[in-house]
């Protein structure tokens, strides 16, 4: 019997990539979401364009699937989360896509429910120190998130935690560690950082600057797309509810990741540190779970990863700014 599957999300970054796995793993797959993924990067068999935060299209979507993949979310870069003007709509949207999707896979009789939640989940104290944040899964309590996208992240968390526990779901919780990658948003104020910095590289002409948010001593770790689809793939596999932590140790400062990156592209470029929202001052992933409950853990350099992803986003670069020719 051929396996089914559903990623709510589906237009989004991480879920068309996660199509694509499952369709390669000979699943029939069903998407949903807003809208079609931007970069046509989506093999579903079936596409359901509708909203999440109405029920009825959370039970259309799941029904008779065997598998859910929540990614559905509101959700952006650092511009569109850490000023505070839409932390309303991040908690009351997201919110209502979990609630819907989970009940609706409870209704559905789904075997198994993937939910993405984030590192965002972690107590702001513990990563006040550039260079040794804490984030083992297990110091997320006493919760103390650094943003309102936290919190309802970890609300939903105890949430899948609690249909698992009174409905007998089969759930499956991990927290991303900044994911990035070709087929991703790079501009409009949602894009993550790894794709506002190849961006800005990218459109910066030699002997000029680019902006960098704070003074650029904050910490961060990025984890490349195809690891972060791998580890989704195994923790579904395994029989570990998490939370885990998917994301890479390989630890930078924005600064120095800048640097990285202007050096990917061959300009002679210099960066300006100016005020802006930055998060918390230090955060990478703890990598010692996963390797414990799976067996594995992510490899790839995280150089290795930006050049793939900063030729991309040239490309796409070049063809946006490329004029109209009239024929």
């Amino acid at each position: 019997m051929t396996k089914t599957a559903v990623v709510c999300g589906a237009g989004g970054f991480i879920g068309g990539h996660i199509v694509n796995r499952l369709k390669n793993e000979g699943y029939w797959v069903r998407g949903v979401d807003l809208k079609e993924n931007e970069y046509g990067n989506m093999q579903a068999d079936e596409f359901i364009i509708g909203d999440l935060c109405n029920a009825a299209v959370a039970e259309k979507a799941t029904a008779g699937m065997h598998e859910i993949y929540q990614l559905a979310a509101d959700m952006g870069g650092a511009g569109y989360i850490f000023t505070g003007d839409n932390d309303a709509a991040v908690m009351h949207n997201s919110a209502l896509c979990n609630l819907n999707v989970l009940h609706g896979a409870y209704l559905a009789g789904a075997k198994k429910i993937f939910y993405s939640s984030s590192a965002c989940i972690y107590p702001e104290y513990n990563q006040l120190d550039p260079d040794n944040p804490n984030c083992t899964e297990d110091s997320a309590y006493p919760a103390a998130p650094d943003s309102e996208y936290g919190w309802e992240k970890l609300f939903s968390e105890r949430l899948y935690l609690s249909y698992s526990r009174n409905y007998n779901m089969q759930v499956r919780i991990a927290r991303f560690h900044n994911i990035f990658g070709p087929q991703g948003t790079w501009k409009g104020g949602k894009e993550k950082a790894p794709a506002a910095m190849c961006r800005k590289v990218c459109e910066a002409d030699n002997n000029s600057y680019i902006e960098v948010w704070g003074d650029g001593k904050q910490t961060r770790s990025f984890l490349y797309i195809d690891e972060c689809i791998e580890a989704v793939r195994r923790l579904m596999e395994s029989d570990f509810t998490g939370p885990v932590n998917i994301g890479s140790e390989e630890m930078i400062s924005i600064n120095d990741f800048a640097k990285m990156v202007i050096d990917i592209s061959g300009k002679n470029i210099s960066i300006k540190n100016i005020k802006g929202p930055t998060g918390v001052r230090g955060r990478k992933s703890d990598n010692k779970m996963i390797k414990e409950k799976l067996g594995w853990q992510p490899s790839m350099p995280l150089r290795k990863g930006m050049e793939k992803t900063y030729a991309w986003i040239k490309e796409q670069s070049s063809i946006y700014q490329r004029p109209a020719v009239n024929v």
